[in-house]
């Protein structure tokens, strides 16, 4: 016979169940993991101490920022042994390099691009970021570039992402603009991921580690997938509140490997443990 008690306690667990599987969702939902970038490749020796702390780090596919050279070629079976995920990043021009053909430079460094993430291992359909230094307002052959580079990254069997400013800049007296808002409003349904920078404090915690890492979220962009909350050295324009940086030379090091190897980092988050899908 069918007894509403029972019934009413069989719903019950039910419901219970249901609610931990949920709220285990939620949580797998959450995890945040850390991870490093920088410039110069901080050398096979460093890597396992590295890892203890980080979950995934920055690839330069080109010469990054400044450099002449790429010291990270070669060297995504090293750190795929060492368990890292990866934030594949390519080095895009100034404006000041695309007044003559931004479209062109665009389909020309997106083919670069692929070519590159071919030649390192990269599996199809893993992100790859446009690295974008310059902030505020993009002029219109800026726009072009990066979405000329986009398209030709995506048609490529890759997934695209910009690495831009996710700090409000004041335009004038009534005008504040986010170089990644910008680039957003006008991307016309294409699918960009975005790793967006922001080591202002607040929202940064600083050069800190957590262990459990605020989400990228919290940059104050509710669509930003990775958060770069830390920049070596420290830039006192943006992040003069922010504690944990070395006091000699503002640079923000990790844990476990001494300053005066000079290993130095910009710090991410994420919600994955391999952001750009990269192994």
């Amino acid at each position: 016979m069918f007894s509403f008690v029972g019934f009413r306690a069989i719903r019950g667990v039910l419901v219970l169940v249901l609610g931990l599987r949920c709220a285990a969702a939620v949580n797998a939902q959450q995890q945040t993991y850390l991870g490093f970038d920088r410039n110069d490749y901080p050398g096979d020796a460093n890597l396992s101490t590295l890892r203890q702390t980080f979950s995934y780090t920055g690839y330069w596919l080109n010469n990054p920022p400044g450099a002449t050279s790429n010291g990270w070629v070669g060297k995504r079976p090293v750190l795929e042994a060492d368990g890292f995920g990866f934030l594949v990043l390519f080095n895009g021009r100034l404006y000041d390099e695309l007044k003559r053909s931004p479209e062109g430079f665009g389909e020309l460094d997106g083919h670069e691009a692929v070519a590159a993430a071919k030649r390192e291992g990269f599996p199809a359909n893993t992100i790859i970021f446009l690295d974008i230094e310059e902030g505020g307002r993009m002029p219109p052959e800026q726009k072009a570039y990066i979405y000329r580079w986009v398209d030709e990254v995506s048609g490529a069997g890759f997934r695209a992402g910009v690495y831009c400013s996710g700090i409000p800049v004041r335009e004038d007296r009534n005008t504040t603009i986010v170089t990644a808002d910008d680039i957003r409003a006008d991307a016309q349904g294409r699918q960009i991921t975005y790793w967006v920078t922001n080591d202002a404090c607040p929202p940064s915690p600083g050069c800190t580690f957590p262990k459990n890492p605020p989400n990228p979220t919290e940059s104050k962009l509710p669509y930003a997938d990775i958060w770069q909350f830390v920049q070596s050295p420290k830039r006192p324009e943006f992040a003069r509140k922010c504690g944990g940086y070395n006091v000699r030379d503002g640079n923000c090091y990790p844990p476990g490997l001494d300053p005066e190897l000079h290993v130095h980092v910009d710090v991410n988050t994420a919600n994955s443990p391999d952001p750009s899908n990269g192994r």
